[in-house]
């Protein structure tokens, strides 16, 4: 060990440098293994590895554990869907003998677990155990919307994400521009330190044209939730202007030839072409005033919403909500179908004010209502903390046009 002191200002000169050697007496060190020692070990899967390869960078010397590994269906199957990147984890004795080994499972939220209980192998898929965290990245457009969520480092469902919250005031299509520019706070799920997936955005700014738009999410009843701006305004629509989210319209509200009973006779909705089994989503929240078979309809679902509005979804092939049930905006209410009387897979749908049909294609949609009184207020005291996160986020990256 050497020291050195300095002494500003002083006038002594420096000591005279002498060495000293001693021999120093150590205690033998003394290591003691216990069979209950656990050894954690950590590699990545490499191009072209094999079953022995694998193991035996873990750390794994257990001929039973290898032979269970190459025998075992599940623990098969889970080798086969290993590709390069992805890490696994093993703990082992001493000695090499298996205690655990993990494998990814079959998404991203499970894993597949080797262990040894009790003298024996056990095979096992659990929950992966994520740690819940937020991140704040921002990002300026050259191109498109997903060149900046590249360069930005931010998966592609953000950027999916931006264009629902923003689709209702910015055509992403038509509108973006080269400059525009954003900031988002998002959730991330990790385990041991490395993200899993992303969850949903918390907060974003999207600058378009020079204009600021901002929306925070705010949770809800039932696990739900809409995102508004700052002050306050929902961001969401109060109405779906389709209840498929892709399908044709094959046949238009008024006056047609039936194709049943070969007459002139006025349709009261909507109808719109789609496999059989397709998802049919409410088009706004409400409660379920009815849902069982009725008449040419068939399968038919009717919900009541606010203003004296309903929507009607009929000829479905399944039922997915029961009578008195409130549902929200996008939840399932069937399957396309072709119940009653209908000639092909195909879902009609009613939009009625007052007991009276209007054109769903046509009719103007109400807007969903703001947030006030104590939900503002409480909803403008948890949001300023995630809106002066976004402000201080700065773009750091640029998309490059291709």
């Amino acid at each position: 060990m050497t020291a050195v002191a300095v002494i500003p200002g002083s006038e002594v000169g420096l000591p005279r440098q002498r060495t000293v050697v001693e021999e120093l007496a150590l205690s033998p060190a003394v290591i003691t293994e216990s069979e209950d020692s656990a050894y954690y070990h950590e590699d990545r899967i490499r191009r072209g590895d094999t079953i022995a390869g694998v193991m035996a960078r873990l750390g794994i010397d257990d001929d039973e554990a290898e032979r269970f590994v190459r025998s075992d269906p599940a623990a098969r199957d889970a080798l086969r869907r290993l590709v390069p990147g992805q890490n696994v984890h093993a703990s082992t004795t001493a000695y090499g003998q298996l205690l655990s080994l993990e494998l990814p499972g079959k998404d991203a939220d499970h894993l597949i677990l080797l262990e040894r209980r009790e003298g024996e192998l056990h095979l096992t898929e659990q929950p992966l155990a994520l740690q819940l965290s937020t991140q704040a990245k921002a990002a300026t457009i050259a191109s498109s919307l997903f060149g900046a969520t590249d360069e930005a480092g931010l998966p592609d469902s953000i950027a999916v994400s931006l264009a629902e919250i923003f689709g209702s005031e910015i055509d992403f299509h038509r509108d973006l521009r080269r400059g525009d520019s954003f900031r988002v706070v998002y959730e991330v799920m990790s385990n041991r330190g490395l993200p899993v997936r992303t969850g949903r955005i918390l907060a974003a700014e999207f600058v378009n044209a020079g204009v600021h738009y901002t929306a925070v999410w705010k949770n809800a009843e039932g696990g739900k939730g809409d995102y508004y701006a700052a002050d306050g305004r929902s961001l969401r629509r109060g109405f779906l202007r389709s209840p498929l989210e892709f399908s044709r319209v094959t046949s238009n509200m008024g006056m047609r030839f039936h194709p049943i009973q070969k007459t002139w006779k006025q349709h009261k909705g909507v109808d719109y072409g789609a496999p059989i089994g397709t998802r049919v989503r409410a088009t706004a929240d409400g409660q379920v005033v009815f849902a069982g078979q009725r008449g040419g309809y068939g399968n038919l679902v009717v919900l009541r919403h606010a203003g004296g509005i309903e929507t009607a979804y009929g000829h479905l092939s399944k039922i997915s909500v029961r009578q008195g049930e409130k549902i929200h905006q996008d939840d399932t209410v069937g399957l396309v179908g072709m119940t009653g009387a209908s000639t092909g897979p195909h879902l009609h749908y009613e939009y009625r004010v007052a007991g009276e049909p209007r054109d769903p294609l046509k009719v103007v949609l109400p807007d969903a209502p703001p947030l006030a009184g104590r939900d503002l207020a409480s909803f403008r005291q948890r949001s300023a903390s995630l809106l002066a996160e976004l402000k201080l986020t700065e773009p750091s990256h640029k998309a490059r046009a291709e």
